[in-house]
């Protein structure tokens, strides 16, 4: 599970760190912006195609885990199944805000930031941290064995 936790954390923080050098590189004019800002039909095509899948993307990833088919198999494969499906969560709001970014620089467009920045407020939930990993692949109303066995190992010794 360790692995498993490190791969998708290495994944979250690359993710992020690759929007802030894109944002980095743009707002210290190494990277032109704004050079598709006067095509307004391509601007309209994708905004609407980026709100569309920006809006659904970030339902569909903060209740990916809860679909029964995917809980299940998550509580029976534990950490290849949550190595898969973490990384398809990851990047349906990580990459969604990468692009949202990119396209905010090459039109200009506010929409495209303010969508990133949605996203980016939806990171916290699916942060992979190692107590959310464990918690995401126990079975519902069973409770955390590894840390509760720690916790008894600590209490009988002292």
């Amino acid at each position: 599970m360790k692995k498993t936790q490190a791969i998708l954390m290495t994944f979250y923080t690359g993710l992020i760190v690759a929007t802030l050098l894109l944002v980095v590189l743009c707002e210290t004019g190494v990277l032109e912006t704004g050079q598709m800002a006067t095509n307004k039909e391509a601007e309209f095509i994708t905004a609407t195609t980026m709100e569309l899948i920006t809006l659904g993307g970030v339902f569909f990833a903060l209740r990916l885990f809860k679909f029964g088919a995917i809980h299940q198999q998550l509580v029976t494969r534990k950490a290849p199944a949550l190595l898969q499906f973490g990384l398809v969560r990851l990047v349906m709001i990580e990459a969604m805000m990468l692009f949202n970014t990119l396209f905010y620089y090459m039109y200009m467009n506010t929409t495209f930031g303010y969508m990133a920045i949605m996203q980016l407020l939806c990171l916290p939930f699916v942060c992979p941290t190692m107590s959310r990993c464990i918690d995401e692949t126990t079975p519902e109303g069973e409770e955390k064995t590894a840390s509760e066995g720690e916790e008894e190992t600590t209490l009988t010794k002292g």
